[in-house]
């Protein structure tokens, strides 16, 4: 059984913070050593789309969009990762989801099969 689950959306305005959790539940422990991560979201009316990926070796790419702003951390014994958004604009303004891949090649929104359900941000004046 795996489970997802997501917390710390909010509203802000441009060029605030905040700081969204992710919890992880698997059969496999660490899971982490199992399991690729990854951060997305989906903005009103459009598709689904990664934010920051990390692999089981820890390895982790941005997208181009968040690069400098966004950080992805990871904590191994807590199986828990966080997405500390900064300097936060408008455009990312979406719904934010964890997602989860035992797949060993990870790196599209395919790849991964188990999701939370999602933690709303809104960036506005």
């Amino acid at each position: 059984q795996v489970e997802v689950r997501e917390s710390g959306g909010g509203s802000v305005e441009p060029g605030g913070s905040l700081r969204l959790s992710c919890v992880a539940s698997a059969r496999i422990q660490p899971v982490f050593d199992s399991y690729c991560v990854g951060w997305f979201r989906q903005p009103q009316g459009q598709p689904r789309e990664s934010v920051a990926l990390s692999n089981r070796a820890d390895d982790t790419t941005y997208s181009d969009s968040v690069k400098g702003r966004f950080t992805f951390i990871k904590d191994k014994v807590e199986n828990t990762v966080y997405l500390q958004m900064d300097s936060l604009r408008p455009e990312d303004s979406a719904m934010y989801y964890c997602g989860l891949s035992r797949r060993p090649l990870c790196r599209h929104i395919s790849s991964y099969e188990y999701w939370g359900q999602g933690t709303e941000v809104t960036v506005s004046v």
